[in-house]
């Protein structure tokens, strides 16, 4: 099973942009979607921005994120 996280472009060059996910940043490829832009969110699967997404639908995947991951850390301190 493949996992892509939701994240926003805060920057873009010609084959990669920067993009921040949940308050980290990190630079993904762009080739599979070259038409990216500024503010769009993406689904990042291996360092490759896989498709571009709706912004209600990325906030909603991020907040479910959030709760698996603070799920997580609610396990590990018991």
């Amino acid at each position: 099973m493949c996992v892509g996280v939701p994240a926003k472009v805060i920057e873009k060059m010609e084959y990669s942009a920067v993009v921040d996910v949940m308050g980290s940043q990190t630079t993904v490829g762009t080739i599979f979607i070259p038409e990216v832009e500024l503010g769009d969110y993406v689904i990042v699967h291996a360092g490759q921005a896989m498709s571009i997404v709706d912004e209600t639908y990325a906030r909603q995947s991020l907040e479910e994120w959030r709760k698996l991951i603070h799920a997580r850390n609610s396990e590990a301190v018991k």
